[in-house]
C-alpha cells in the first residue's frame, strides 16, 4: 500500500527496536518511512483491578518501509516525577513538585498545616533552548487536601487556589532516555497570578503557550450576591496576594506565554489581545500567525485570532464563529462563518482591566422573563458560558471591552454562536491545512432545547463525545464582506466515523461509553511524520479508565496505545518526532488518579482504592520511538 508522505529514513536492515528511545541505527541504507502504525492495548478488565489501577502499554509502533520492510518498536511508559517529590527548588528550599505559593512565592499551605500540592499535571511544553532541555509544566487545580478530603468540600477552605507552572531541566542520555536535573516553580506575579491553568504547549517560535480557564470569574447578572465569583475573587485576594491587593477576576481568564532562556531564566505576559474565556489552550497555526482556542464549559465559543505579526501574539484581529447546521447525523456536521470582533493590542486591553473596568460598564443586564420566554425590548437573549438565560445590552462605546474582556458575550450579542459544550483541545495538520478539535461531550448547547436563544447546533445527544474536523482555507471573507487575513480559516465542522464516541448501557466496569471508542476526547497533538492524531481522554463516567489513543489519518485506523489508573485523567499531550537524533517521544501526564465514579460497581470501587495512591499523580513520556527524520 502506499502513502502520500514520505519521509527519510536512515538505518540498516538489521536495525532494532530500542526499549525506551531509540536513534537511528548505523547503517547506510536510505529507506522511505512509509508509515507508522500502531498496535491495540488491552483495556484492563473488571477482574483485573492491578491493571486498572496503574498506566501501562502493550503497544508497539510498526514502521513500514519503501521496500516493505516491516519494523516493529516495543513502547514503553516512563515517568520522570510525581506531584509529590520534593524537586522543587524554590529560596534553597526543596519543596513538592506540585506545590503551589502566593505571590510573594511563599508556599501555601492547606488548612491543616501542610503544603498545598496539586494532584494535577496538566500540560506540557518540552523546548529545546540552546544546548539545554526544559519542561514547563502546568497544575491546573487542587484537588485534594491532605486529609484527602475535597478541596472544595472542607467548611470555611476555598473552592480553588491560585496555580503555577513548573519549569524543569530534562537530561537526555545517549539512549533517550530522560531524567531529571532540577525543576523550580515559575513566577507569575507580574501578571496578577494564574488561575486554573490547563492544557497548552510549545509554539512555532518555540515558547509555551498556556491558558487559563475563568471558572469562578465569570460574573453573572442574575446572581445578585455575586457569590460565584466572589469565590474566585477571595482566593486569589487572601491565598495569592494575602491581602495585600484586591483580586480582578478579568484580570484571569486568558492565554499566558512563558519564554525560556538557555540559562533557565523565564519571562510570563497573557495576551490580553487573544480575549477572554475558559480557555483549555491556544494552539497557532503553521503560518505563526493564526489561533484557534478551545473554551472548555457550557455554552461555549468558536475563537479564532490572527496576529498581526509572526510569532507575536500581543496584538492582533478577534473572530467569533457563526455554525450553520446541515446534519445532525454521525455528530453532526455544518459550516462555519466568522464575525469580526475587533482589533487590540495587549496594552490597550490591559489598561481595560487596570483601571478597574467591570461587567455593569460593559452591558446593561435586565432579568429574563421566565412567564413571557423573552427580554425586554432592546435587549439581545443570550445563553454564554452557563445555561442561564440573560438579556443584555451593550453600553454607548465598550465595543472593544466587550469583545476581549467579554468575548463569549459579545459573540452571543453579535448573532455567533455560543452553543459548542465542553470544547477542548485543538491541533493542526498542516500538511492537509485540517484542524481538529476536542468536544467531550455533545450535549446541553450542541442539542436542541426549548428556550434556546439561537439553536444553531441540534445535533443528536452523545455522552461520550467526539473529535471533529474542520477544513481550512484562505481567501475567505468575514461575515461583513472584508478579507480575513490567514490561509487557515476553518470554514466547516464534521466527524469522521472512528472518532465518534459510543454510548451504551452501564457494564461491569462501571463504563458508559464503548471501551473500544474514544470516550470524552480532551488533549489532542498531531504529529507531521507520523501522520496521526495523538488523542487523551478526560472521561469523569464514561470510562472508568482514561486511555490515550492514536488515529491514522490516512489509514483511517485507531489504536488505545496507553491506559491509565482508574479515575485520572490523560494530560501533558505533545508529541516530538526528532529530540537531537535520539528519539521520538510522546510527553504524557496523568492527573487525579482514583477519582472514581458513582457508576463503578461497590466492590471493584473498594479494590481499586486498595491500590490507588490518590496523591500520586505523575509527569512522563511514552518512549520506544525511533528518531522520525
Amino acid at each position: 500500500m502506499s502513502f502520500p508522505l514520505f519521509r527519510t529514513f536512515k538505518m540498516s536492515a538489521l536495525c532494532t527496536a530500542a526499549l525506551i528511545a531509540l536513534s537511528a541505527c548505523g547503517g547506510s541504507d536510505d529507506l522511505e518511512l512509509v508509515s507508522v502504525e500502531f498496535t491495540h492495548t488491552p483495556a484492563p478488565k473488571a477482574s483485573e483491578p492491578d491493571l486498572m489501577a496503574k498506566t501501562y502499554t502493550s503497544s508497539k509502533a510498526i514502521y513500514t518501509y519503501s521496500n516493505g520492510l516491516k519494523e516493529e518498536h516495543p513502547l514503553s511508559y516512563n515517568t520522570l516525577y510525581s506531584v509529590g517529590d520534593k524537586i522543587n527548588e524554590n529560596k534553597g528550599v526543596k519543596v513538592p513538585a506540585g506545590q503551589l505559593f502566593d505571590a510573594q512565592m511563599n508556599p501555601l499551605q492547606d488548612p491543616l498545616g501542610q503544603p498545598l500540592v496539586a494532584e494535577t499535571p496538566d500540560s506540557n511544553s518540552l523546548l529545546k533552548v540552546g544546548s539545554k532541555l526544559y519542561l514547563v509544566t502546568h497544575y491546573e487545580y487542587d484537588w485534594l487536601l491532605s486529609d484527602k478530603s475535597e478541596a472544595w468540600t472542607k467548611p470555611g477552605w476555598y473552592s480553588r487556589a491560585p496555580m503555577s507552572m513548573t519549569l524543569t531541566e530534562l537530561k537526555q542520555e545517549s539512549n533517550g532516555k530522560l531524567s531529571v536535573v532540577k525543576q523550580r516553580p515559575i513566577d507569575f506575579s507580574s501578571v496578577d497570578g494564574l488561575w486554573i491553568a490547563c492544557a497548552g504547549g510549545p509554539t512555532p517560535w518555540n515558547t509555551h503557550l498556556g491558558s487559563e480557564e475563568d471558572y469562578d470569574m465569570i460574573y453573572n447578572p442574575l446572581d445578585k450576591n455575586y457569590s460565584t465569583t466572589t469565590a474566585g475573587v477571595k482566593s486569589m485576594t487572601e491565598l495569592y496576594f494575602k491581602n495585600a491587593k484586591q483580586a480582578n477576576p478579568y484580570a484571569y481568564g486568558w492565554i499566558p506565554e512563558v519564554t525560556v532562556k538557555e540559562d533557565g531564566s523565564t519571562s510570563v505576559v497573557k495576551h490580553y489581545a487573544m480575549g477572554r474565556g475558559t480557555w483549555e489552550l491556544a494552539r497557532v497555526m503553521p503560518d505563526a500567525r493564526t489561533a484557534y482556542m478551545g473554551d472548555d464549559g457550557t455554552h461555549g465559543q468558536m475563537v479564532m485570532f490572527v496576529a498581526d505579526k509572526k510569532a507575536d501574539l500581543s496584538a492582533g484581529t478577534l473572530y467569533g464563529a457563526k455554525f450553520t447546521q446541515t446534519s445532525a447525523d454521525g455528530g453532526g456536521k455544518g459550516n462555519l462563518e466568522w464575525i469580526r470582533l475587533g482589533h487590540a493590542t495587549d496594552a490597550e486591553i490591559k489598561a481595560l482591566i487596570d483601571k478597574g473596568t467591570k461587567f455593569t460598564d460593559i452591558w446593561d443586564a435586565k432579568p429574563f422573563d421566565t412567564t413571557a420566554k423573552s427580554c425586554p425590548a432592546g435587549y439581545k437573549h443570550i445563553r454564554a458560558g452557563s445555561t442561564t438565560d440573560e438579556c443584555i445590552a451593550l453600553k454607548p462605546g465598550m465595543e472593544k471591552a466587550a469583545a476581549f474582556i467579554e468575548t463569549r458575550r459579545y459573540i452571543a450579542y453579535l448573532g455567533g454562536t455560543t452553543e459548542f459544550n465542553k470544547y477542548e483541545g485543538v491541533t493542526v495538520n498542516a500538511k492537509d491545512n485540517k484542524l481538529y478539535l476536542a468536544i467531550t461531550a455533545i450535549d446541553r448547547g450542541m442539542i436542541s432545547s426549548a428556550g434556546e436563544p439561537a439553536d444553531h447546533i441540534r445535533f443528536n445527544k452523545l455522552s461520550a463525545g467526539a473529535t471533529y474536523t474542520a477544513d481550512m482555507k484562505s481567501g475567505v471573507k468575514d461575515t461583513s464582506g472584508n478579507l480575513i487575513d490567514s490561509p487557515h480559516v476553518a470554514v466547516n465542522l464534521y466527524v469522521e466515523p472512528a472518532l465518534l464516541g459510543q454510548d451504551i448501557a452501564k457494564d461491569d466496569k462501571g463504563n458508559t461509553a464503548s471501551d473500544d471508542r474514544i470516550a470524552n476526547p480532551d488533549n489532542l497533538f498531531f504529529s507531521e511524520k507520523m501522520r496521526t492524531i495523538f488523542i487523551g481522554e478526560d472521561s469523569s463516567s464514561a470510562h472508568t479508565n482514561n486511555y490515550l489513543w492514536a488515529y491514522n489519518v490516512d489509514t483511517k485506523k485507531l489504536s488505545r496505545i496507553l491506559s491509565l489508573p482508574a479515575g485520572a485523567e490523560s494530560t501533558g499531550l505533545q508529541v516530538l518526532d526528532n529530540l537531537d537524533g535520539k528519539g521520538a517521544y510522546i510527553m504524557s501526564n496523568s492527573q487525579h488518579w482514583g477519582d472514581l465514579s458513582a457508576n463503578v460497581p461497590e466492590p471493584l470501587k473498594s479494590e481499586l482504592k486498595k491500590r490507588i495512591d490518590v496523591f500520586h499523580a505523575d509527569v512522563g513520556y511514552i518512549g520506544g520511538l525511533p528518531t522520525l527524520k
